[in-house]
């Protein structure tokens, strides 16, 4: 059976060497609540509800999936309610939530850290809590005082769920085209009537209501994008005491039968004249959303992670114990029939990836959760702005590249296992499964990379790239001394001096074709993200150095960093070498073939 342990010395290594993170969090009031002693209880307490809770539901769960009942019911998987009344018992989700409506008021980034815990640990059951949080900060960002008090503290103790409704069946992306209407009732309340699709944790029996922020277009909105808002829909009405009401008329048509997942009921939602209050201003939910598209779009980049660490921890438990052949250097397990597979060049290499992408990827998203933290509490209007152009600029590129190489890494646990791999028992062709939806969901890799490229670059004229280069020259000039890491500063000063380059050369050919954007923006996006993973290998190498030359006792795992950045630098960050070529070789080759010549 598969299993998963919580990696709390690289969770502690990340925040505390790298990130610094008790420093960070002297900067802004919440954080002062969350001193070392704490954020460690909290870290533990995490590892042991994933571990004991979440993992032995995982397999189980995929195998029996959802259930869809006559009259639009949904039942999860045995064990997942009975988990989520823990969840909520020990008080996780209201965690990272402000105490005026029943939170801890403990910062975000430490939220983070418990929803890598049980997305790893089980990435299908985690999403139904996983969506309220946006929910939740859609409502407290933009609700109304009436709203806020309807919703928010069901929300914040996890008694209710949250859904993000978007999608429909004739469009994916391009939510101009969208169709679902909103009917003014005359009192204040709207009448919403179409149907949305592919509503992560849309349905189910695991909370007593489900509040779904809906996108509909009024009846004199202009067409476009410019012409939607945004309603809160509850399955039930909320009364003016708090308890549930009336059945709202929004039900679950069906569940899709999908490739992974299973756990996590992906529903088609019909809205027949539901009740729905507008969040906001009028043709302006596009803007609202955007908190939670930008929240959930965070979210997904954090699945990536998961999924590579899951396939490393259980690649790296099989590798040391299958054997297969001996090494071509000599034997090494003389008492065996022949040596363990990690002997090989060919499955370190395997291992190792998979290893710099969970780790890299942790650090990639815990820094991002600090700039989160600074853009909701910082009082300082410079670090507040500084934050928040830093994490618009690295959304698209966290989720679009960790997402990818988190898929990557999945492929390489089931190459570990060989053909064992392929088979259900051993877990890890759900791993694939699971991790195939995250490229997909809250905008393709593709759309993230005209994101990245078209808006926050070419239409910001760089001004957030040139502060992230700001952010990245300065680290490795403060570190250019430290030995270990000098040849990888070198490398990346380098990197970081060749984006700007191919920048400056697509920024160029798109003034004489727009398709120049289109053409290079997928191979641009994962240029990024692989310079982006870089500096954060960096990073701990220098830390791991310096707590090296402090004189640290854990030796083994400290020169284990300074290694894995070393063969990330060396064997994983050359492919930027060949996304070069294809971003400057142009759009002609992919645009001169005439839509008859591609076939029948």
């Amino acid at each position: 059976m598969p299993g998963y342990r919580v990696p709390l010395e690289d969770i502690r290594f990340v925040l505390n060497d790298v990130l610094s993170l008790q420093s960070h969090y002297s900067r802004f009031g919440a954080g002062s609540a969350a001193d070392a002693d704490t954020v460690d209880a909290i870290l533990e307490e995490g590892a042991k509800f994933a571990e004991r809770e979440l993992v032995p539901i995982n397999q189980s769960g995929d195998a029996e999936g959802c259930q869809w009942r006559q009259g639009g019911e949904v039942a999860t998987p045995t064990g997942y309610k009975n988990a989520y009344e823990q969840y909520i018992a020990s008080g996780w989700p209201s965690l990272s939530h402000p105490e005026e409506w029943g939170g801890q008021g403990l910062p975000s980034s430490l939220g983070m850290t418990i929803s890598e815990m049980i997305g790893t640990a089980n990435w299908a059951w985690s999403m139904y809590p996983g969506l309220s949080h946006g929910a939740t900060f859609t409502i407290e960002t933009h609700g109304s005082d009436a709203q806020k008090a309807d919703y928010l503290s069901k929300l914040v103790s996890g008694e209710w769920t949250g859904t993000m409704c978007l999608t429909e069946p004739h469009c994916g992306t391009d939510l101009g085209l969208l169709r679902t209407r909103a009917e003014p009732a005359g009192d204040g309340s709207y009448r919403l009537t179409g149907n949305k699709i592919f509503i992560s944790a849309g349905e189910h029996d695991m909370a007593e209501n489900i509040v779904h922020i809906v996108l509909a277009r009024l009846p004199d909105a202009p067409e476009g994008v410019k012409g939607i808002s945004l309603f809160i829909v509850p399955k039930f009405l909320p009364t003016q005491e708090g308890s549930l009401g009336e059945r709202n008329a929004v039900t679950c048509g069906s569940i899709e039968h999908k490739m992974g997942i299973h756990g996590n009921a992906t529903a088609s939602l019909n809205f027949d004249g539901a009740v729905g209050h507008l969040i906001g201003q009028a043709n302006e939910g596009l803007k609202c959303m955007f908190t939670f598209m930008n929240f959930a779009r965070i979210g997904t980049a954090l699945q990536g992670v998961a999924h590579a660490e899951w396939a490393f921890q259980n690649s790296l438990e099989y590798a040391r114990d299958r054997l297969q052949m001996r090494s071509l250097t000599g034997v090494k397990a003389p008492d065996k029939a022949a040596d363990p597979i990690i002997v090989h060049p060919d499955v370190r290499r395997m291992l190792l990836t998979q290893k710099a992408f969970a780790e890299g990827g942790r650090a990639f998203i815990y820094y991002l959760a600090l700039k989160a933290d600074l853009v909701e509490h910082s009082t300082d209007s410079s670090d507040r702005d500084e934050a928040d152009q830093l994490l618009g600029f690295l959304t698209p590129i966290a989720k679009a590249f960790l997402t990818e190489s988190g898929f990557e890494s999945a492929n390489l646990g089931m190459q570990c296992f060989g053909g064992h791999g392929y088979i259900a028992e051993w877990g890890m062709e759900q791993n694939v499964r699971d991790a195939r939806i995250a490229m997909l969901y809250e905008g393709t890799t593709g759309i993230q990379a005209l994101d990245l490229l078209g808006r926050k670059i070419l239409m910001d004229k760089g001004q957030a790239f040139k502060a992230f280069r700001k952010t990245v020259s300065a680290f490795c000039r403060e570190n250019r001394e430290v030995k270990a890491a000098a040849p990888m500063l070198r490398s990346l000063r380098w990197l970081m001096m060749e984006w700007a380059y191919l920048t400056f050369r697509v920024g160029l050919s798109a003034r004489k074709n727009r398709d120049a954007v289109g053409a290079a923006s997928v191979e641009y996006l994962m240029y990024s993200g692989y310079t982006t993973l870089g500096f954060f290998w960096a990073q701990s190498a220098v830390a791991a150095a310096r707590a090296l030359e402090a004189g640290e006792q854990n030796t083994d795992f400290l020169q284990s960093k300074i290694d894995t950045a070393t063969f990330y630098f060396e064997r994983v960050l050359p492919r930027t070498r060949g996304l070069k070529a294809s971003v400057l070789n142009g759009p002609d080759s992919m645009m001169n073939l005439s839509e008859a010549q591609f076939g029948r």
